[in-house]
């Protein structure tokens, strides 16, 4: 599943009064701190950072994709590998032991519970 990339509300509300100052027919002046040159510059700023993280973002989901298709492809070597060393030395030996296996003759033996019968009475 891709991650969650950024769209901000507020960039769209930014971009929005921005084009309602430059619809003034003079340039408004709220002082040497607010500018409308200073808003624009701080709006592409932002812009530019949210879609360089989303681009990032993208980059990540691709390389977890492969990552995840390397990790099928290794799981089912393991199990390949396995295989083959069961096939060529039996599922008691040492060499399958070796690879991961559990050895036939050291598996637990299965314990039967005595079936509903009637209850022995003393």
């Amino acid at each position: 599943m891709p991650r969650q990339k950024r769209n901000s509300s507020i960039l769209q509300t930014a971009r929005e009064r921005l084009a309602g100052l430059k619809r003034f027919p003079a340039e408004p002046d709220f002082g040497a701190a607010l500018t409308v040159a200073a808003y624009e510059t701080e709006i592409n700023g932002y812009a530019a950072d949210e879609n360089s993280y989303n681009q990032d973002l993208a980059a990540l989901d691709d390389k977890q994709n492969r990552l995840d298709a390397r990790q099928d492809s290794l799981n089912d070597l393991n199990q390949r590998i396995q295989a083959a060393v069961k096939a060529q030395f039996g599922s008691d030996s040492s060499e399958y032991e070796l690879v991961g296996g559990t050895r036939r003759s050291e598996r637990k033996k299965p314990v039967r519970k005595p079936t509903g019968g009637s209850i022995p009475s003393k």
